[in-house]
């Protein structure tokens, strides 16, 4: 059995990002490619939805200026022969504090003749921000459960 791209989409990203080698990576990616990966674009402007094969080479150069992966635990992973899906925990560090980041997200990946055409990224952000921020965010009671 050959290897789902998922694997390979998986060591060509952590490659990008850490070591900044992204020849790897242009080659898995669909001219087209539809990327969209959801997250507090205001505080992470790399987050938000890209279109074609530069924009998201150019989207992966800001996110490897920012962050390092140190570790990925897959926690579930669904494949099929040309779609994947996982839920991740992700532990980053900002690369000029070393800061370190962990949060959890989800991802679909749809992939034709071995090339990636459309990533949805689902991003745990409520953590995410109180983990940059240093502090917990706290939130107006909405309403209460009666019961």
């Amino acid at each position: 059995m050959a290897e789902h791209c998922l694997w390979r989409l998986s060591r060509d990203l952590q490659r990008a990002i850490n070591e900044r080698h992204f020849e790897d990576l242009a080659e898995l990616l669909d001219e087209d490619i539809d990327w969209a990966i959801y997250g507090p674009i205001d505080m992470f402007p790399f987050l938000g939805a890209r279109q074609g094969k530069a924009a998201v080479i150019e989207v992966v150069r800001q996110i490897s200026q920012t962050l390092r992966i140190r570790r990925l635990d897959r926690e579930t992973i669904m494949l099929d022969q040309d779609r994947a899906a996982s839920m991740v925990r992700c532990s980053f560090a900002t690369r000029d504090s070393e800061k370190p980041i962990t949060t959890r997200f989800a991802h679909f990946v749809q992939f034709r003749a071995g090339k990636l055409i459309r990533l949805r990224v689902l991003v745990d952000t409520f953590d995410l921000v109180e983990q940059t921020l240093g502090r917990p965010i706290h939130l107006p009671r909405v309403g209460s459960f009666a019961g």
